[in-house]
């Protein structure tokens, strides 16, 4: 038989001996998994952290809260002053001046599309330095400022590597001329004037004068298109009163057109000088404001009112 003490002996070291079902006696440190990289736990980040979080400045609060607050304001002291900004700008000048030694700085422009657009107005509005970094080029901004320039309506700037800038050009198209109380203007068929101008420039576009004129006259130009005599003797088309037209022909003649029907009364006055040979006359001014009759006022100041399909 085995001794009483034997037995408790052997009871005692069943119970310091791990289970059978996989259980410890007692749990072992933890393990750390690093997402990512693999097997990367004593990383630089990690050990400054741990560091940190053995030291005394973690366990004392007032201590570490009063150096955040003499961090953050050398900081404040460091922006306001412009240190800051102004390391950043020289910085940034200087990765400018290195990337244009590479070759990568604007040396040429090449401009397309423009007739009346003065290439030396396109280069100052474009407002790049030479040698200035093409990366850095604002494409947009000089865009905008060109857009601002009378003749351009629309306009493309691209960067084209390594050292140019490539400009293409949509000029506005000019319509006629405009004689204001303001001077002399270029308009668009629209009236928006594009700028002032010398009619000598400008030969063969139609004049317009008066108030009111340049936006409403597009039709009449158009309709005078269609009667080849009444075009080869016209000089400029007056806005009267905002409501009618004057037609100012050659020699001082005046004609005047009515309010409405006006596109009549032109296929009247194509008639009266192709086949009556009124402007041979010694007519000061033909009124065609009636839709039945019109007026011949000489320049002696006498008034005729010859018959329609009769102008003798």
């Amino acid at each position: 038989m085995r001794s009483v003490m034997a037995e408790r002996k052997t009871r005692a070291s069943d119970r310091t001996k791990p289970s059978r079902r996989g259980q410890s006696a007692s749990r072992g440190p933890a393990e750390r998994f690093a997402l990512g990289r693999k097997g990367h736990r004593d990383n630089i980040i990690r050990r400054l952290w741990d560091g940190a979080a053995a030291s005394r400045v973690v366990r004392r609060p007032i201590m570490h809260l009063t150096g955040a607050l003499l961090i953050a304001s050398f900081v404040a002291a460091l922006f306001s002053g412009g240190y800051v900004s102004g390391a950043f700008r020289y910085a940034g000048r200087s990765f400018d001046a290195l990337i244009a030694g590479m070759g990568f700085g604007i040396s040429s422009i090449h401009l397309a599309g423009n007739v009346r657009t003065q290439p030396s107005a396109v280069i100052a509005a474009l407002g790049f330095e030479p040698g200035e970094s093409i990366f850095g080029a604002d494409i947009q901004a000089a865009r905008a400022r060109l857009l601002q320039l009378d003749w351009v309506a629309d306009v493309q700037v691209r960067r084209q590597y390594p050292d140019s800038i490539a400009v293409a050009i949509v000029e506005k198209l000019p319509f006629a001329l405009w004689q204001s109380s303001d001077g002399l203007c270029v308009v668009e068929r629209s009236g928006r004037v594009i700028t002032r101008a010398q009619a000598q420039d400008y030969p063969k576009l139609p004049m317009f004068i008066g108030n009111g004129a340049a936006n409403a006259g597009a039709e009449l130009v158009d309709a005078i298109a269609q009667h080849r005599a009444v075009l080869a003797r016209l000089k400029a088309m007056q806005r009267v009163s905002d409501r009618r037209w004057n037609l100012l022909l050659d020699d001082g003649v005046v004609v005047e057109l009515p309010e409405a029907g006006w596109q009549k009364q032109l296929d009247e006055l194509e008639h009266l000088i192709v086949d009556k040979g009124v402007l041979e006359r010694d007519i000061k001014e033909i009124d065609l404001r009636s839709p039945d009759n019109f007026f011949f006022l000489l320049r002696g100041g006498d008034k005729q009112q010859p018959t329609r399909g009769n102008a003798t």
